[in-house]
């Protein structure tokens, strides 16, 4: 199904809104757009709360993510978001926006495995422009409506939720089982609050930053480590033969390497984090004389009722990860902010 086909075709209105695009690395502008119109089976949403993910990073900081580098247009990036609906039936309907569009024809789709579409479309990837403006339209049936509990920035927290609920799904955790967390920003945090809940009996947390492993013990990790405290003799006091299950979310091979040492035989490690070359190397002998499973997790798979109802519920924190607030105007330094990796996640917000 074509780009138009999912879509829909946009006229302009009357009037411009800001949208900010990216026309190389570092390279932020913001200009003024018109306006667009709501296809059939779309929204026009006016966004209120965006988060700068780690893949935002890649096309702010190298101008790309993996073999897609930014080709003949400026992007608009941006993924993590929510807003309110602005007329239609729906009109002042506060939603969090599933940002993947899967074409439902393909056989990953009608398998059940909408996030493996290869036709997917994704905001702020490739050709589709994603969140860090003040309008947009959207396919109707990826709109979640937000219960009152949750804010406009527990909705935009809900994607690296849901990524970090798909990356826990596939590391089939037993109860009473054992959890490395290697890399604890958002995701790698959302990880060790998920493992906790699904009845991890121990998890252990990784990050070379002081800030991130006293938030990993806050949110339930019941060891945290800097990779250099990390050695063998560390995983077999803690853990013995090692983990059960280790969750890598880091992007760059030592971080694999780490993962696997810390896996027990006969464990899995589950791949999240996204390396800046679109390369990954690790440890053969080590993997192969373990006998690991190796999973790699792509973005998330029909997740969205679900995280939703875990925040609902109190069940997970999202709203501690959100350390740093900016305005649409100062789009730039939210993202040197983000760069600096200083918190944990930093929010836009156009109307601040």
């Amino acid at each position: 199904m074509s780009t138009g086909a999912r879509l829909g075709t946009v006229a302009a209105a009357s009037g411009t809104a800001t949208a900010v695009r990216l026309h190389g690395p570092g390279d932020l502008r913001a200009v003024a757009e018109p306006v667009p119109v709501p296809a059939a089976g779309t929204s026009l949403v006016r966004v209120t709360a965006l988060g700068i993910c780690g893949s935002d990073l890649h096309w702010f900081c190298e101008g790309g993510i993996g073999e897609t580098r930014l080709a003949g247009r400026p992007l608009v990036v941006g993924h993590e978001f929510a807003g309110v609906i602005e007329g239609g039936p729906r009109h002042g309907q506060r939603v969090a926006v599933d940002p993947a569009i899967p074409c439902h024809t393909c056989p990953s789709c009608r398998e059940g495995w909408a996030n493996l579409c290869p036709q997917v479309l994704f905001a702020g990837y490739d050709a589709l422009d994603g969140g860090l403006r003040e309008l947009l339209t959207w396919p109707d049936e990826l709109l979640h409506p937000l219960p009152d509990e949750l804010s406009d920035a527990d909705g935009a927290m809900l994607e690296p939720l849901g990524v970090a609920l798909h990356a826990l799904d596939l590391g089939h955790l037993r109860v009473n089982g054992s959890v490395a967390v290697i890399g604890c920003g958002p995701i790698g945090l959302l990880l060790v609050q998920l493992a906790r809940l699904a009845g991890a009996g121990t998890v252990v947390a990784v990050d070379p930053l002081s800030h991130r492993t006293a938030a990993a013990l806050r949110h339930g990790a019941d060891h945290a480590l800097t990779p250099a405290q990390a050695g063998t003799d560390a995983w077999s006091t803690l853990v013995g033969r090692g983990v059960d299950v280790a969750f890598e979310v880091a992007g760059n091979d030592d971080a694999i390497a780490l993962a696997l040492l810390a896996t027990r035989p006969g464990g899995r490690a589950v791949l999240v984090g996204i390396p800046d070359d679109d390369r990954i190397s690790f440890p053969a002998g080590l993997a192969r004389r373990k006998g690991l499973t190796l999973a790699l997790s792509r973005r998330m798979n029909h997740v969205y009722p679900r995280v939703i109802d875990l925040v609902r519920r109190g069940r997970v924190d999202v709203a501690s990860m959100v350390t740093e607030r900016f305005g649409l105007a100062d789009a730039h330094l939210a993202f040197e902010s983000a760069a600096r990796r200083d918190g944990l996640k930093v929010l836009i917000e156009p109307a601040r």
